[in-house]
């Protein structure tokens, strides 16, 4: 005798969607951003901020930045080219506050003395507070300091720092085109003691001097100190 076949099941017409996918429901899809086409570059920008503040130098790529961003993995080379020109054109985002904080540190009219202290001062502060980005800005195995916007931002930083030398009363107008010779020695000695020291301090590495000196409590104690009472060595010897 033969067996009564089951009714069929009549199929949906609906379409099926993505929320009743198995994928779907397992893990649900991230809310995409949207961003104004002229605005998406400084998100990705931020976003790199941010991979390099949780994950560090190693963790730059652009996957992860444009993941970080929420944007498609192609957006980030259609604006910077590649992993490089993202790169300093972040580096490029430090120059700009570093030379807007040591600009605003020394107020114009301020005395030689002064205007170098306050503008070591700044320095040290900048990468004592952004040690990442600052790491960042002096690794030119992933930058590129001959990127336009790159060698722009560190120009107008060296603006900044060149009125440390001359006693000028305020900072000149324009990135210096030459230097003499005893200008460009005062120029270096200045920066390698103020970058010297902001290295020892994000390297962690003065907590043994701090042991052999309780009168300072913390390590940018001991550096403000530094930079308040010993000379950046801008001063040259006579020759006799």
């Amino acid at each position: 005798m033969p067996v009564a076949s089951r009714p069929r099941r009549p199929r949906s017409t609906e379409p099926a969607t993505a929320e009743s996918s198995p994928a779907a429901l397992a893990e649900p899809a991230a809310p995409a951003r949207r961003y104004h086409h002229g605005a998406l570059p400084d998100a990705l920008l931020a976003a790199a901020e941010t991979v390099l503040q949780r994950d560090g130098i190693a963790g730059l790529g652009l996957r992860a930045i444009a993941r970080e961003a929420g944007v498609s993995h192609t957006a980030p080379k259609h604006h910077f080219g590649d992993t490089t020109g993202l790169l300093s054109s972040l580096a490029a985002v430090g120059f700009h506050r570093l030379a807007d904080a040591m600009r605003t540190s020394a107020p114009e009219g301020a005395d030689a003395g002064a205007r170098r202290n306050a503008i070591g001062r700044a320095y040290v502060h900048f990468a004592h507070g952004n040690p990442a980005l600052f790491g960042l800005m002096f690794r030119t195995e992933k930058i590129d300091m001959l990127h336009p916007v790159l060698g722009a931002a560190a120009a107008e930083a060296m603006r900044v720092m060149a009125s440390i030398i001359g006693g000028a009363p305020r900072l000149p107008d324009s990135p210096p085109t030459s230097l003499s010779n005893a200008e460009a020695m005062q120029m270096t000695s200045a920066w390698g003691y103020v970058h010297g020291l902001a290295v020892l301090l994000i390297d962690h590495r003065l907590h043994g001097i701090l042991k052999l000196a309780p009168g300072f409590d913390d390590p940018l104690a001991l550096v403000d100190a530094a930079l308040d009472e010993v000379r950046f060595g801008l001063e040259l010897e006579p020759r006799g």
